[in-house]
């Protein structure tokens, strides 16, 4: 169906696809010779220095690496050739922490998270906790790559699964040109897919997200304005409807690093970032209210962290020995990447974090 672009940097055996080579190459450069300030000075210039968690809302879960797409951007390296798959264990020990957590939200992200053999049973599993908000992140492509995919829009709604779904663009080639040929088409196709059994519709229970993600050096627009347009042109287009739109900044790491080093953006998009610096962000940023939980078990501070694998700091580092009061009490580990989260009006999962 889709013709891949690329392949993982895991896969081409490049440097960058290394966790402690993608660190040393953003504390070096501009930042080492001073002409950029750490992000650690900036936040202890605005006084906002150690960052410390806020009360636990949303519990993220990646079941796994392999995806069915190979995106420009993508900051997991995701990709078919990628192995690392959640086993039924980690998921088991991860389903005795979400039924006692505090946590208001259950996030599943991958990779594809439906390409984890035992995806449905974790939906099912994790559903019967009583999560308020159960999202699992989709590509949309997969609802339509092969038939054993086919039924997903019909498994979500089962389970009232909040869809939240990655869209560059209204259009075909600029969508294509960061996803891969013919993700357009059957973006749009599983999109209706989800639209015919109730899914975006503006009263209905049954929430469908989009995601835009810039398709180059630069920071998003305005996120209410993206949605306005977003809307207006899927739905004169195509007839599709949707929620809500999240403008989420490109981070420096992984695949999108590998472009800004190879495009001669870098210190460029980094000054960007810098500039637009934002210390009301950095009050919400998704690491405060958000643990991230790696297809290994391990914990993280944020999804971005699991891929440059700086693990959490403090005694608790794994979920089968989680303890959220010890987690509440720790220090978030920060570096030069998280100028992307506090960049303008902030970025998370979620969207911006600031107005």
């Amino acid at each position: 169906m889709t013709k891949l672009k690329t392949q993982s940097l895991h896969k081409r055996e490049s440097e960058l696809a290394n966790a402690t080579t993608q660190l040393e190459f953003l504390a070096n450069g501009i930042f080492a010779n001073g002409e950029l300030p750490s992000f650690a000075e900036k936040i202890k210039s605005s006084g906002q220095f150690p960052l410390k968690p806020k009360k636990l809302e949303i519990l993220q879960i990646n079941v796994g690496y392999m995806c069915n797409q190979v995106c420009e951007h993508c900051h997991v390296d995701a990709g078919p050739d990628r192995e690392e798959i959640m086993t039924k264990e980690t998921m088991q020990q991860c389903l005795d922490v979400i039924k006692n957590t505090g946590a208001h939200t259950l996030d599943l992200t991958g990779g594809a998270p439906e390409m984890n053999p035992n995806f449905r049973w974790f939906v099912e599993e994790a559903s019967k906790a009583g999560i308020k908000d159960f999202i699992v992140r989709s590509n949309l492509t997969i609802m339509v790559a092969n038939k054993k995919y086919h039924d997903l829009p019909e498994f979500f709604k089962k389970h009232n699964i909040h869809v939240v779904s990655s869209m560059p663009h209204w259009t075909k080639g600029k969508t294509d040109k960061q996803r891969g040929d013919g993700v357009f088409e059957a973006s749009i196709k599983a999109l209706k897919m989800l639209n015919d059994i109730g899914y975006g519709k503006t009263e209905s229970p049954l929430k469908l997200d989009l995601v835009y993600n810039p398709s180059g050096a630069f920071l998003p627009g305005d996120q209410a304005s993206l949605e306005k347009d977003f809307k207006n042109a899927l739905f004169e287009d195509f007839g599709i409807e949707f929620h809500h739109l999240f403008a989420i900044t490109n981070l420096p790491i992984s695949r999108f690093l590998d472009y800004l080093i190879a495009s001669d953006n870098y210190e460029d998009y980094m000054y960007s970032l810098v500039e637009a610096f934002n210390p009301a962000a950095v009050t919400n940023v998704m690491c405060t209210n958000t643990l991230s939980v790696s297809w290994d078990g391990w914990l993280y501070d944020c999804d971005f962290n699991q891929m440059l694998e700086l693990k959490v700091a403090g005694k608790v580092k794994h979920i089968s020995e989680y303890n959220e009061v010890a987690l509440n009490n720790r220090n978030i580990i920060i570096s030069q990447h998280c100028y992307g989260c506090t960049a303008g009006a902030g970025s998370s999962c979620q969207g911006a974090v600031a107005s």
